[in-house]
């Protein structure tokens, strides 16, 4: 899967590795973080989410605009990386209110803009050399597997951070609490005895006070997220070391093509007004598609996670609890890459010999960790849901390649397009698993109204299942999509159509926390229900304008 391909791909996977192991620890606690602070409801909280995320995928348009007219793709990155430290650093200060969050939200979208669209631009230009352009569209399934590795331990680095920070504090972690003393502490809380309940376990004692509970704990809380904000903010670093120390490997790569034409760096051919207005109007098409794709697949940090939350058990059989732990999976996972090492085609004695050791090592450890769990009700926290995308990716992703090569093999591989088309398909189906798992549930509207979470609870398999499926499709729509773009964006305006492709996430995901209202109004069976039929209406457009974006490609 590795083979043939340049160096500098390395470079911008663990450059980008690092950036989104940041980004997704901020936005696994992100939402849960607003609403335990302010007490906000889930609409006040979308609104902020899809505003937050409408930033961070539409300013790379003006990122791209500045790499291609003025700086050139490096020196954006750089800033972009230096940028989203300060707002990460931002986001970690405890005590701030609601503007100060603004505000560094903004700082954070502004440094992504000048990352996110020039660096998949830098990965383009890479395989633009004929040698290595037939792998550009694997290059990029690798290329998003170092987002997903990133995205994988960021919940749990999360969930560690917020759990030691409560602890320091004298608490645990009990999701039903932020709520019950927001309602209490505004007066609208009609029952007190769940909450004295809380208070008594968590303080060990009967607990007299509320008020002075209810504020340490929302206190403690939020600082237990700001915490995990700082986690991000340190990741950045690590970004930016990689991306100076191998500049080597991708330094003939970064040039845009206002730079090779003024250097006369190589022969520079330009498309005419008609070819390049045929394409414009190609990613304008597949830009409109993909924003429903976005829209629902970002419900993993929003609505799934609520539905994690409030509709999911909150502790699991042993069994189960082994792939929400970080430390009895990732035995398993690294046990599970050992065995590839040691019986896969082609390896040297070397590396058969450290799958070995890997996988020994790996299984003495996971017998330990798995020993050390309870027969029944161990706990999970809703935001870990979300490394299972991640990690779904990471295995996925060689199936899926391999899936690819075997049909190309025997000339039926799939356009970029009808790829996307399939994706969008696939995520329909993904979205039928919520509405039979809502079937027989309160309505969001109703458990506000009781308090806490519902009385009736699903097993956390119908969000795995989920997951699951939204995975296949997001590879087959994110990464083919980008190599689309890289593949179809005039020269002249490569880092401005990359970040084409992010405007049309970002629109996507303010449509993700503008539906925030449906949810609170509507059943859950029907708020899914429209996610299906949207998802299904967008995959029918991307069919019927195949032929037009397929003429695209070619001229």
């Amino acid at each position: 899967m590795f083979k043939g391909h340049p160096k500098g791909l390395f470079v911008a996977f663990f450059t980008n590795m690092g950036e989104r192991f940041g980004y997704y620890t901020m936005l696994a606690i992100f939402v849960l973080y607003l609403q335990s602070k302010f007490g906000w409801s889930t609409t006040q909280a979308g609104h902020v989410y899809g505003f937050f995320l409408f930033g961070i995928y539409f300013l790379p348009l003006l990122g791209g605009y500045i790499a291609d007219n003025v700086l050139g793709y490096g020196k954006t990155i750089l800033m972009g990386i230096i940028i989203m430290f300060i707002g990460y650093g931002l986001l970690a200060m405890p005590g701030t209110g609601e503007y100060f969050i603004y505000f560094a939200l903004a700082v954070i979208s502004l440094g992504t803009g000048f990352f996110k669209g020039n660096l998949q631009a830098l990965v383009g230009n890479l395989y633009d050399d004929a040698k290595f352009s037939k792998f550009r569209d694997s290059a990029f399934n690798i290329f998003y597997m170092g987002i997903n590795i990133g995205a994988f331990f960021a919940p749990s680095a999360a969930e560690g951070m917020r759990n030691w920070v409560l602890r320091m504090s004298g608490f645990t972690y009990d999701p039903a609490i932020p709520d019950l003393a927001h309602k209490f502490l505004n007066g609208t809380l009609k029952n007190t005895p769940q909450l004295e309940q809380f208070a008594s376990t968590q303080t060990g004692a009967h607990f007299a006070n509320l008020t002075e509970f209810c504020h340490q704990y929302i206190t403690s809380i939020g600082q237990a997220y700001n915490a995990g904000f700082a986690v991000a903010a340190v990741s950045m670093i690590a970004s930016l070391l990689i991306f100076i120390g191998f500049r080597k490997y991708y330094k003939h790569a970064d040039v845009t093509h206002k730079q090779k034409k003024a250097g006369n760096l190589q022969m520079v051919a330009d498309l005419t007004p008609a070819q390049t207005k045929d394409r414009l109007i190609a990613l304008g098409l597949v830009f409109f598609v993909v924003m429903f794709f976005w829209m629902a697949f970002h419900q993993n940090g929003f609505t799934l996670t609520i539905f994690a939350r409030d509709y999911t058990v909150a502790t699991v059989s042993k069994g189960t609890a082994i792939i929400f732990n970080l430390s009895t999976f990732l035995p398993i996972l690294i046990t599970a890459l050992g065995v590839f090492l040691l019986v896969g085609k082609g390896h040297s004695g070397n590396i058969r010999i450290l799958g070995a050791v890997g996988s020994i090592g790996a299984i003495a450890i996971g017998s330990y960790t798995i020993s050390r769990l309870l027969p029944e009700k161990n706990p999970i926290s809703p935001e870990i849901f979300q490394q299972f995308n991640p990690i779904f990716i990471v295995f996925m992703t060689p199936i899926i390649i391999g899936l690819f090569a075997y049909f190309r093999k025997y000339g039926k591989e799939p356009s970029s397009p009808q790829k996307i088309g399939i994706g969008m398909l696939i995520t329909a189906a993904g979205f039928l698993i919520m509405v039979l798992a809502s079937q027989g549930l309160m309505s969001p509207k109703e458990l506000a109204l009781q308090g806490g979470v519902s009385d009736t609870l699903r097993s956390p398999y119908w969000l795995i299942g989920t997951y699951f499926t939204l995975t296949i499709a997001e590879l087959f729509l994110s990464p083919i999509g980008i190599s689309f773009v890289s593949k179809v964006a005039p020269p002249q305006h490569k880092g401005l159509a990359q970040g084409g492709w992010f405007a049309a996430t970002a629109i996507g995901n303010l449509m993700a926390g503008f539906i925030g209202p449906f949810w609170d109004k509507w059943q859950l069976w029907q708020f899914f229900t429209l996610l299906v039929a949207l998802t299904l209406l967008s995959a029918i457009i991307m069919f019927s304008i195949l032929k037009r974006l397929e003429k695209a490609t070619t001229s």
